[in-house]
């Protein structure tokens, strides 16, 4: 939970002095905080549960009792202190949002912690066990899918009617002796051969494995560094940026009325001025635009300059708008579908594309013979550095493409969801205290490289501006597509049925 005071004279050599060489058919059992993670606190999670699951208020509860089960941690015991943390974030929640929030929020924020020394022998173990006081539910996704974990063994929660209570199951939090026993519950008589642990109430289970090693507070220790992670974050949800600690969550919670109102600023300031004067606007109330590479002139008939497709990597629905702020420009925005309240907020056009490839086509040729468009061949975005599948259709409908590297900054909230209400994905990006968006124009696709001028399949096409704006932005191309986004982070394909009364069609849910 909280920082554990330094151990002395451990009865165990240090994890530094394990081997990890021909380890392939030896099992190893690890705790979690302070083992194979860095962090030796598990409040960042407990609160990113508590702000997932209820909002700004159980947020505020976790803030408000998190004193009481630090002394309670410290001067009566390790259970009583987790137990609050429990009861705070998670009291009252669903247990299906609960295991929403372990499958897609907080996966990123551990595999950003991870020990490398810890991570070294237990990647080296043909068998993986993790025992820890943490609610099995919330940890479980991530120990089995991103790590490899074969076997996690945690506190369970009583539920009732579907919800967590806030109470847990007999034997109580998983720590001292109650890690022993679980221990030879799961194993029997077959003793591990490793077992790694942090502090004095994980000697127990350590002296049951035929080797035991302790992993000591390390201040700065820097984590398994993203590239070797065994399973990159790909797709990841949540608000929250950071990893609270409990002075920045107490720092987040008095912002939010301060951001909502700042936002309100923000959001009028781009729908009611005329877009040449946006981007003064913007900057004046704190939001950084930086523009780079030469914008292509507007469309005009009198020069005979036509429209051209704007083609921009992903990353929130705000993309056309701070597209046309570094235009200085309103430029119309053709979606896959948007809330009505972004609608209704818009200072520029948005068009909806019907899934009906032909019907699609004949409308954005239209819409071009009119000016400018912009459209986002991902069909949904995506927060890492990481660029999806691009549909092909754009390059069969004009080869006047403009490629667009769109990246954004936020230090506090995140202005995309795939579980909470699209609506208000504007409001949290413009939440921050300084977002940042920066509009990096590539040169217009030569005509040999079209489909019409060059000859090119319209894949060929699609995934050479992939290619060029994942260069461009140091990213990686993918060819994941939004049904796998979808799926791994809300566990459906992305797809809402429409009203039989309105649109006898699906629709597919916001970006």
């Amino acid at each position: 939970m909280a920082e554990t005071v330094a151990m002395t004279a451990s009865p165990f050599p240090t994890v530094e002095k394990c081997s990890s060489t021909d380890r392939g058919g030896d099992t190893v059992v690890a705790d979690l905080d302070g083992t194979l993670l860095c962090g030796r606190s598990s409040f960042p999670y407990f609160a990113h549960m508590a702000f997932e699951t209820g909002g700004v208020l159980r947020l505020l509860l976790l803030i408000v009792l998190a004193p009481l089960a630090g002394l309670l941690y410290y001067l009566v015991s390790e259970p009583a202190g987790i137990q609050v943390l429990i009861f705070a974030s998670m009291a009252g929640a669903r247990v299906a949002d609960v295991e929403a929030v372990a499958r897609a929020v907080l996966p990123k924020f551990y595999c950003s912690d991870l020990h490398p020394e810890s991570w070294r022998v237990f990647s080296a173990c043909g068998r993986r066990c993790v025992l820890t006081a943490n609610p099995r539910i919330m940890v479980e996704a991530f120990l089995k899918e991103y790590i490899g974990a074969d076997v996690v063994v945690g506190t369970e929660l009583v539920v009732w009617r579907g919800r967590a209570t806030g109470l847990v199951s007999s034997p109580g939090v998983l720590v001292g002796e109650n890690k022993a026993d679980a221990l030879r519950r799961a194993f029997g008589d077959a003793a591990p051969e490793i077992g790694l642990g942090d502090r004095k109430t994980d000697y127990p289970f350590m002296r049951l494995c035929k080797e035991g090693y302790v992993v000591p507070a390390t201040p700065k220790l820097k984590p398994v560094p993203r590239e070797d992670l065994p399973k990159p974050v790909v797709f990841h949800d949540g608000r929250l940026v950071q990893k609270p600690s409990p002075a920045l969550a107490l720092l987040t919670v008095l912002w939010i009325p301060i951001g909502f109102v700042l936002a309100c600023l923000r959001i009028a300031a781009g729908a009611l001025l005329p877009m040449r004067m946006v981007y003064h606007a913007f900057r004046a109330l704190g939001v950084r635009v930086t523009i780079r590479g030469t914008p292509p002139p507007p469309a005009s008939r009198e020069t005979g300059q036509t429209g051209v497709l704007f083609i921009c990597s992903h990353r929130t629905l705000l993309d056309p708008i701070f597209l046309s702020t570094a235009l200085g420009r309103p430029i119309t925005a053709v979606t896959y579908s948007v809330s009505r309240l972004s609608e209704i907020l818009s200072p520029i056009r948005t068009v909806r594309l019907t899934r009906d490839r032909a019907a699609d086509a004949a409308m954005i040729r239209r819409l071009l013979t009119e000016g400018d468009l912009v459209i986002c061949p991902e069909g949904t975005t995506c927060r890492e550095p990481f660029l999806l599948r691009f549909s092909a259709l754009f390059a069969e409908l004009t080869d006047e493409i403009v490629p667009v590297a769109m990246e954004n900054q936020m230090s506090m909230f995140h202005g995309t969801t795939a579980r909470g209400w699209k609506g208000m994905d504007p409001f949290y990006f413009f939440m921050n205290p300084s977002p940042g968006y920066v509009v990096t124009f590539l040169n217009k696709l030569p005509g040999e490289l079209t489909c019409g001028g060059g000859g090119r399949s319209s894949h060929e096409v699609a995934n050479y501006i992939q290619r060029l704006i994942a260069s461009t932005l140091s990213y990686e191309c993918t060819s994941f597509t939004r049904k796998d986004k979808y799926k791994a982070l809300a566990g459906n394909d992305g797809t809402v049925v429409s009203k039989p009364n309105i649109d006898n069609k699906n629709k597919l849910m916001g970006c």
